[in-house]
């Protein structure tokens, strides 16, 4: 863990934190150095980047132990930080409220301090040191979108608590389950551990929750690229309805007699469909559909991509894969199974933004489109064929705003202290 004073030391980590190097990303760097000395004092800090994610495929399934498929990116939280002696954590920047913590508080003010709260309480709970520290984020991961700001938020707390007082040895896992607990015991938001185990994890990963949490590191070709289109609203507000699905997936494993639907076997689920659309209702019947159909199309996306090597930083992005066809078919087939199965594209019936978003993608060029996310708002991922990547970005933004359109680039690290 090195001390930092100007962003000429930082330009080595460009490439592998954003897949380029830009001078707007080091200007970012002297801007966060400064606004933290201007706050907190002191000529150096250590230095913090904690990435967004994608979930290419496996829409709503981790929380009924299922796989999923999902890369961290290159928009982040980058936080400059040092530590201090008065047993108490304070946060400030842009995207949140400024946290004032003591770390004997049992009580929180906001949402932001809360999943302060909940990352501290964790680790103590699991015998690990925490200690107090000053810090000053930047953020440009978009809130309330599906690109998991909150949960790249309580991973970069995390890793300043690992860095500064546990010599940097607290597990991804681990790292992983305190942003879980913080987000579902004072967020509100019944999540399951997916966005926190790409982040902690990083790269490309096939992760597998059907017992506990395993994950196979993949490399994602560079063909076809990412492409995130927000509709403009917002999911921050939708917890119930994002809740409803995972209580419905379980009261239909509950018929079958178990508690998860990874527990269930497929052709035992399809042979008494219609007795669960009798007993359970049509809605849990169709997102319990969706589990068992997604489940195959994640293996079968997986299966596609070459494995790598378990260090992030050795995965290869940018390698080619012949059938870009059939990756972009299942993943569209993944959005229309969130469409019509799982039912998570619209918050009332009357709202049709993510519907009309995933029309015009597939009118602008030959790509997947599908809901991101916990879904009912938020963004839309595409797969774009690169070949047509400009023409799409072009008439998207031409019909939505340039500030809808986003284009993404796969980053290989972790949240990481530099």
């Amino acid at each position: 863990m090195k001390l930092f004073s100007c962003s000429n030391q930082l330009s080595p980590y460009l490439l592998p934190l954003y897949g380029r190097k830009n001078i707007a990303d080091l200007r970012r760097f002297d801007e966060v150095l400064a606004n933290f000395r201007r706050l907190f004092g002191g000529s150096q800090a250590h230095v913090v980047s904690s990435p967004g994610r994608l979930e290419l495929i496996g829409n709503h399934l981790d929380h009924n132990g299922g796989k999923v498929v999902a890369c961290t990116v290159n928009l982040d939280i980058l936080a400059a930080f040092l530590p201090n002696d008065r047993q108490q954590i304070r946060i400030c920047g842009n995207g949140r409220s400024t946290v004032t913590l003591r770390l004997d508080d049992r009580q929180h003010h906001g949402r932001s301090a809360g999943l302060v709260l909940g990352v501290v309480q964790y680790l103590q709970q699991n015998g690990y040191n925490v200690g107090g520290f000053d810090a000053y984020t930047d953020s440009v991961i978009p809130t309330g979108a599906g690109v998991s700001s909150s949960a790249a938020f309580e991973l970069a707390v995390g890793a300043i608590l690992s860095a500064l007082y546990n010599q940097g040895a607290i597990p991804a896992e681990t790292l992983a389950r305190a942003g879980q607990y913080a987000e579902v015991n004072f967020f509100g938001k019944p999540c399951g551990l997916l966005d926190q185990s790409v982040i902690a994890i990083g790269g490309a990963v096939l992760l597998d929750f059907a017992d506990g949490l395993r994950h196979t590191r993949l490399a994602l070709p560079s063909d076809p690229v990412p492409v995130l289109i927000n509709s403009g609203g917002s999911h921050s507000q939708l917890s119930a309805l994002y809740a409803q699905i995972p209580a419905d997936m379980h009261a239909v494993a509950r018929f079958f007699c178990r508690q998860r639907l990874v527990d269930v076997p497929p052709d035992a689920f399809f042979a008494a469909f219609d007795a669960v659309v009798r007993q359970v209702g049509e809605l849990p019947a169709l997102r319990a559909r969706h589990f068992f159909t997604e489940q195959a199309r994640v293996q079968q996306f997986a299966d596609m991509l070459s494995p790598t090597a378990e260090r992030p930083d050795d995965a290869r992005p940018d390698i080619e894969h012949p059938d870009i066809a059939k990756l972009i078919s299942l993943v569209d087939a993944s959005g229309q199974s969130s469409l019509c199965d799982l039912r998570n594209c619209a918050a009332d019936e009357h709202d049709t933004a993510i519907a009309d978003i995933i029309s015009l993608a597939h009118s602008l060029a030959p790509c997947a489109a599908r809901v991101h996310g916990g879904g009912f708002a938020g963004t839309v991922l595409c797969l774009v064929p690169r070949m047509h990547l400009d023409a799409f970005v072009s008439a998207a933004a031409q019909q939505l705003g340039a500030d809808k359109i986003l284009p993404l680039r796969l980053r290989s690290l972790p949240v990481t202290v530099l």
